[in-house]
């Protein structure tokens, strides 16, 4: 009985349909407006022969006037990796993990070409019409695309590299040739192999030459662990005036690494000072 009388008095409670919002009743909504994260700019290059689209996150709630330092990143394009970098960057200020920085992502129109150096090794020369040409796209970060940076926004001396797979081996390739082009270098699964191997045994034998202080980190995925020279680990590791450091991530594929890895490289060596 007691079972029964709940049962009616939660019927009772329930509202009627008249006592409801109007089925017919519409929200007033705007009309859609593109969303931005930043700035897209281009650039006509020289030293590459072609335009280039560069896109630009500012870090919001900093002071008006605050000069930041630079990240610069290949694979920079909307479709690439700067949206997932970007989004890295703009947590780890706002946790204060990571010191903000402006983000230039560089978005490619031949990849394979500009991220890669010269090789005797015909079968990479099979992965794109045209390799090798890595000392030009360097040229131009270093002669076009930096001093338009520094001329559009306030920034700091200290700069930045972050790249993964071929861009990696860009990275290490550039803290290689021209060490003092950036500060600190961060490259994620490092295309290594390229040109059987002539990078790696060259910092294996030689260390980099570097005046001042520099940072490297580099981090490999189960995909590229076989391929980890302990040679270029102690090399790096006792190289004078370099803070290197080497994470493993077995659990991570080469597709799957980029992001877990450079959370974690941020917070370890562009962590607030």
């Amino acid at each position: 009985m007691k079972m029964a009388t709940l049962v009616l008095c939660a019927a009772a409670c329930l509202p009627v349909a008249s006592e409801a919002a109007p089925a017919t009743a519409s929200a007033s909504v705007s009309a859609a407006a593109p969303l931005s994260i930043g700035d897209t700019w281009t650039i006509a290059s020289t030293a590459l022969g072609e335009t280039r689209r560069i896109n630009v996150y500012v870090p919001a709630g900093i002071p008006a006037g605050t000069p930041l330092p630079v990240m610069y990143m290949p694979d920079g394009g909307m479709l690439e990796d700067f949206l997932h970098v970007a989004g890295l960057l703009q947590v780890g200020a706002g946790n204060g993990t990571v010191r903000p920085f402006l983000l230039v992502g560089i978005e490619n129109t031949q990849r394979r070409r500009d991220l890669t150096g010269p090789t005797e090794v015909a079968k990479d020369r099979t992965i794109a019409p045209n390799v090798g040409g890595s000392q030009a796209y360097r040229n131009f970060i270093r002669n076009e695309l930096m001093p338009e940076v520094e001329k559009r926004y306030r920034v700091t001396r200290e700069r930045a590299i972050v790249g993964e797979s071929l861009a990696g081996l860009f990275v290490v390739e550039t803290l290689a040739l021209e060490p003092d082009l950036f500060d600190t270098y961060i490259a994620i699964d490092p295309s290594l192999w390229w040109n059987d191997r002539q990078l790696a045994k060259r910092l294996a034998a030689q260390p980099p030459s570097i005046a001042g202080r520099k940072t490297l980190h580099i981090a490999f995925s189960a995909d590229g662990l076989p391929d980890v020279d302990p040679a270029l680990k102690a090399s790096l590791g006792k190289a004078p005036g370099l803070d290197f450091s080497y994470e493993a991530w077995p659990g991570e594929t080469h597709a799957t690494i980029y992001h877990p890895a450079a959370l974690k490289a941020f917070r370890a060596v562009l962590k607030p000072r």
